[in-house]
């Protein structure tokens, strides 16, 4: 059970200020640092029956100190691991946004905003994996964008696993003291972004259970649903273990080939066939985004270029980029990334279609001038003039034989 606190309740130097949310691993209150740092700060309670047992004390201790030595910019800081009287709570950087879930709900977030959450994503937990920590429990709720730079935080590690390297170099799936966080047969985590061999409860997690995971985030991020659904947790397991995911092209048109590839390979049950390093994982999503973006300039420059040459008359070249559209995006609904997805293959028609139109204006053009403007006049143009009446009162000169100067 997690214990509540009213506002203004003083936890050391820290004053709460109000509630901000609530999950398994307890409640989070926006509160004050009221030492010379005077900032803003989260403050996690612990729930009452985590923190008396002992045992299960001893283990988050040792999990909340292994995630504030990770220092990366993608990972949610930790300050302050404290107790008051029987309250134990972490003191957190508060970061000023909403979780991933409720991004995506009120956001219509193109493809590249995708790959750039995702990459982020893969970084810190390349960062956690690397001093030897998995998260276990990566899902849009544990996952924070911030709302002036759109910069990604996970938080949330209260499942998280320390694991050591074995004599072999692979990990062993156990803590620095030899014991498994984990009971065998218990199942921790979020169902719908668990790995198979997660939610099978193994104890050998690596990794790679994070990287599933994170493959699941994606998939949902493209999408608009996760990968294996069901009625309930015992149908999602089934589906997890026994069923191949949905292609992402079942869902939203003009799928780059190359993404598709990314996301299997992330969901592969087998974690042999699954990437092998969250390094990889990110090498792979940093690639196809840069790839994105060479084409994308590539049928900018192709655009700029077909447009120069038709307004000074040249020759049409033609294209086969493609230009930005918002209207691709009001035309399909299923999930907020599929906009960006159907103009990385499907606009081709629109730049036809306006390389048609200005051809359509040159030729126009050309043919006016070629066909429609009067001729000018030549030497045997003559203008006749007849009953011309002086009125004027002056004298008349008759211009028969006269030469250029009126002489």
């Amino acid at each position: 059970m997690t214990q509540s606190i009213p506002s203004d309740t003083t936890l050391g130097h820290y004053t709460v200020i109000s509630k901000i949310g609530s999950g398994g691993m307890g409640q989070v209150y926006l509160a004050k640092d009221t030492s010379e740092l005077d900032r803003k700060v989260a403050i996690k309670l612990l729930p009452t029956d985590l923190a008396a047992d002992p045992k299960r004390m001893q283990r988050f201790i040792r999990e909340a100190r292994t995630v504030s030595a990770l220092n990366h910019p993608n990972v949610l800081t930790v300050y302050e691991f404290g107790q008051v009287a029987a309250t134990r709570f972490i003191a957190m950087e508060y970061v000023d946004g909403v979780t991933l879930r409720e991004y995506l709900r009120t956001n219509r977030i193109n493809l590249h905003e995708v790959l750039d959450i995702a990459m982020q994503i893969a970084a810190a937990l390349s960062a956690a994996h690397e001093a030897h920590v998995v998260h276990r429990d990566i899902k849009p709720e544990n996952i924070m964008v911030r709302h002036r730079d759109r910069i990604v935080k996970i938080l949330d590690f209260g499942l998280a696993k320390a694991i050591k390297t074995g004599p072999s170099g692979e990990d062993s799936g156990a803590d620095s003291s030899g014991m498994h966080y984990t009971e065998p047969g218990t199942v921790l985590g979020t169902v719908s972004y668990m790995s198979p061999e997660q939610s099978a409860g193994l104890q050998t997690l690596d990794y790679r259970t994070d990287i599933w995971s994170l493959g699941a985030v994606l998939y949902e991020m493209i999408t608009g649903r996760v990968p294996f659904p069901g009625k309930d947790i015992f149908e999602q397991i089934i589906a997890i273990q026994e069923e191949t995911q949905p292609p992402l092209s079942s869902f939203v048109e003009h799928v780059p080939d190359r993404l598709e590839e990314i996301v299997k390979k992330a969901l592969a049950k087998n974690p042999d066939e699954r990437y092998q390093t969250t390094n990889d994982f990110l090498n792979d999503l940093r690639n196809f985004k840069r790839k994105l973006e060479l084409e994308a300039e590539h049928d900018r420059t192709a655009l700029f270029d077909l447009r120069m040459a038709t307004t000074l008359g040249g020759q049409s070249q033609t294209s086969s980029g493609a230009i930005p559209t918002s209207e691709v995006a009001a035309a399909h609904s299923v999930s907020n990334a599929e906009y960006l997805v159907n103009q990385v293959k499907g606009q081709r028609a629109a730049l036809a279609l306006i390389g048609v139109l200005l051809l359509a204006v040159a030729a126009t053009t050309f043919w006016y001038f070629k066909h429609a403007r009067p001729a000018p006049l030549s030497d045997k143009d003559t203008i006749l003039i007849t009953e011309f009446e002086n009125k004027t009162g002056e004298e008349v000169f008759d211009v028969e034989g006269c030469d250029a100067h009126g002489r």
